[in-house]
């Protein structure tokens, strides 16, 4: 087997994602032929040998390793103990796939199997990338039992029968797992880097910046509107209709059940047609969600604020600060409702804005477009090595 190195992978890999595997020697193996699910009973972890707890929710699906725990003072409940590397499987509502090493001791949720390997048959930490498979999750989740949540039975998952390779050719595929692992680790490490240095810039920036003596909304825009207030109803063809919901992560997802006709398009448009340059800002539910337009809009707006202006400057700082952490901050005290969460327009023409004659503000705009233009390169190499090391582990298994 000849494999990439991990620096190659970007850019050949991704080519055909295709491993050039000869399983002819690889024999048909049992889950319960190469691990133990142990059960060491802990009784009362805050007094235990362990000071760290392993829930459910300190799981991540996809993740090959477990990266975080809670203390275990004051945790009384019973838990199972773990030993580094041990894989931690949590069997209770299989359909989240959630599976990973643990390269520390401590105890764990009584929902998760503590597996141990046996390395006579498997070299250390391979069963981890089995366990991320999607044959596996399926066989799991076909076996999985119960009404409200569903479990795994070691008796069952115990069964699951795979091709596994000789020691070898395990080890060799190892390396490059964990190399790809290793890389996909680094470059979250870069993400939160490169987010942490966005944060303290937005901090020291805008705390310079006089707000409150800023520009009114009414006066930076040339106007502040919302969109249509009819009650959407689902249609198969029209004008697509946009809500709050559309917006995440401050980018607009055209997707849509909700459509309006030509005369009720026309009509909406007369007093909120959204145009190149304007910002939508999420009124309801997905509050303070905002989205920048700039390629040409085909469609209407409902449960959204419309800030109009065909000046691309004033654009761009009206996107950029409204996304800001210190925006949102402040933004959480002014929100209204109980079930749903909304803000009203009355709010948002109240705002001011930075003023873009302001040196500091146009210094501010520009490294926050830089760290943005940055995130966005990393997250892109990010999804995209995520992907292939899940393309990797499905050929192998």
């Amino acid at each position: 087997m000849n494999f990439l190195k991990p620096w190659q992978m970007d850019s050949t890999l991704m080519v055909n994602k295709v491993l050039n595997l000869e399983k002819t020697s690889w024999k048909l193996t049992k889950v319960g032929d190469l691990a133990k699910d142990i059960s060491k009973r802990v009784d009362n972890p805050g007094e235990s040998e362990y000071d760290r707890f392993v829930s459910l929710r300190n799981f991540v699906a996809g993740d090959i390793k477990i990266k975080t725990w809670e203390p275990t003072e004051n945790l009384a409940s019973s838990a199972k103990a773990f030993k580094a590397g041990d894989i931690l499987f949590a069997r209770r509502n299989a359909y989240l796939r959630r599976a990973s090493l643990v390269d520390f001791d401590g105890c764990c949720s009584g929902d998760a199997f503590v597996l141990r390997e046996n390395h006579d048959k498997i070299v250390p930490g391979f069963l981890a990338f089995l366990m991320n498979s999607n044959a596996l999750w399926d066989y799991a989740n076909s076996n999985a039992a119960g009404t409200m949540s569903k479990r795994v039975k070691w008796r069952d998952l115990a069964e699951y029968e795979f091709l596994l390779p000789p020691k070898d050719q395990q080890a060799q595929l190892a390396k490059l797992l964990w190399a790809m692992d290793e890389l996909i680790e680094k470059e979250k490490m870069l993400y939160d880097s490169i987010e942490t240095c966005k944060l303290a810039l937005e901090k020291s920036s805008l705390s310079e910046i006089d707000i409150s003596s800023g520009i009114p909304t009414e006066t930076f825009f040339d106007r502040v509107t919302d969109g249509t207030h009819d009650t959407p109803k689902k249609r198969s063809e029209g004008y697509r209709l946009l809500t709050s919901k559309n917006i995440k992560d401050n980018k607009l997802d055209l997707n849509t059940d909700y459509f309006i006709s030509e005369f009720d398009y026309q009509a909406v448009n007369k007093r909120s047609k959204p145009d190149i340059n304007d910002i939508l800002f999420g009124m309801i539910g997905t509050v303070g969600q905002v989205s920048r337009i700039d390629t040409e809009p085909n469609y209407a707006i409902k449960n959204m604020g419309l800030f109009k202006t065909n000046d691309e400057l004033k654009s761009k700082i009206g996107f950029h600060f409204f996304k800001s952490r210190q925006f949102q901050h402040k933004l959480i005290s002014k929100l209204s409702g109980t079930t749903q969460k909304y803000v009203s327009l009355a709010y948002l023409r109240s705002l001011k804005m930075p003023d873009p004659e302001d040196p500091g503000v146009l210094e501010w705009l520009e490294k926050s477009e830089y760290f943005d233009s940055t995130i966005e390169t990393v997250n892109t190499k990010l999804v995209i090595n995520k992907s292939l090391q899940k393309s990797l582990i499905n050929q192998i298994f």
